[in-house]
């Protein structure tokens, strides 16, 4: 399966958090040739690939994308709903799929208001699906979920655009990893894991923290592009490479081992310092099992938590190249005098 193939397959499918397992069959084709695959019962993947020792390295990308719940059914058959992780704003005019006892596909409309015009708010939104109340309350109930309906389209320079971007694009990333590793067995014993409910509080990377119990426990997540519409406070650009991440969520030895992988093998990098919780699955990994050396590496996105989040194909290619080439060089013997501060 190539790469554009397989992130085009996740982004499409549909997995809100708690729903993962939605993802697994994707997921078991993907990275079938690569270790043995898992599911946990609440939803974490697991894709083993045996190394030479009884060490191991947990390598973790989210599954879970942002999502709607169903509210209530107006008399009319309009749906009304919460968001999880969406501004309001980008909703207008979107595309959905409610996923009830069918998937049904509908719009998202702004209930006509003139004194409103200017105020996009979540109490004015509504979803049209075109039938009527008795047909919607027999497939729809209250608390079904409702995910953005999006087809992956190719930009320019290597950028591609879908929603859930975010964290596809890392579990794409984790990919090229396994694939550089393929013929390759390395010291450490090697976990990749795409980890439930990130969204909603990074619930999975406590959990596979705790089944795994890695020696070191690398995030793969997105942040923020920092370039002309993005986030100007940030320096993060789309083709430039992943980011590391510097701060007291990442281990200070190890992230320097890791930025002197790239060194070595020219691979381009970026830099991103988060003086506090760094809000992604390295904040509940490092503080698990009596505490694990953790890094974070993220990838670069714009319009993030939209169903146009675009992502640079490259840095999805550079990060699992970073990954395998750091793994690949990793021995047990080093692992004590490494963790030393």
């Amino acid at each position: 399966m190539r790469n554009l193939e397989f992130l085009k397959s996740l982004c499409e499918a549909h997995a809100p958090s708690g729903r993962e397992n939605w993802l697994y069959p994707i997921i078991k084709d993907g990275f079938k040739e690569f270790g043995d695959i898992s599911i946990s019962q609440l939803n974490n993947i697991y894709v083993h690939k045996m190394g030479n020792s009884q060490s191991k390295i947990m390598i973790m990308a989210h599954s879970d994308e942002v999502f709607l719940m169903v509210t209530y059914i107006s008399k009319r058959g309009f749906i009304k709903f919460k968001t999880l992780g969406i501004d309001a704003k980008s909703l207008v005019n979107q595309q959905v799929v409610i996923h009830g006892k069918e998937d049904i596909n509908g719009i998202i409309a702004l209930k006509p208001n003139l004194k409103q015009q200017n105020k996009i708010k979540l109490e004015n939104l509504y979803i049209d699906t075109g039938k009527d109340f008795d047909i919607i309350n027999s497939l729809v109930n209250i608390g079904d979920y409702i995910t953005l309906d999006k087809k992956m389209i190719e930009l320019l320079n290597e950028n591609v655009s879908c929603k859930a971007i975010d964290n596809r694009s890392s579990i794409a990333a984790m990919r090229v990893c396994a694939e550089e590793l393929e013929n390759v067995t390395p010291d450490l014993n090697v976990y990749f894991v795409c980890s439930c409910q990130e969204e909603v509080g990074h619930r999975g990377a406590g959990m596979a923290s705790y089944d795994i119990k890695p020696d070191i426990g690398i995030a793969i997540d997105v942040t923020f592009d920092g370039g002309l519409m993005g986030d100007t406070d940030r320096e993060n650009i789309l083709s430039k490479g992943p980011v590391i991440c510097v701060g007291p969520n990442v281990h200070p030895r190890v992230r320097e081992r890791i930025t002197e992988i790239a060194k070595k093998y020219n691979i381009p990098y970026q830099i991103e310092v988060e003086p506090g919780n760094t809000g992604t699955d390295a904040w509940d990994i490092q503080t698990s099992v009596g505490g694990i050396p953790t890094l974070l590496i993220s990838i670069p996105i714009k319009y993030m938590h939209t169903s146009v989040e675009v992502v640079n194909l490259e840095d999805i290619r550079n990060t699992g190249i970073l990954l395998a080439r750091f793994i690949q060089e990793l021995k047990t013997s080093e692992l004590e005098g490494l963790f030393c501060f």
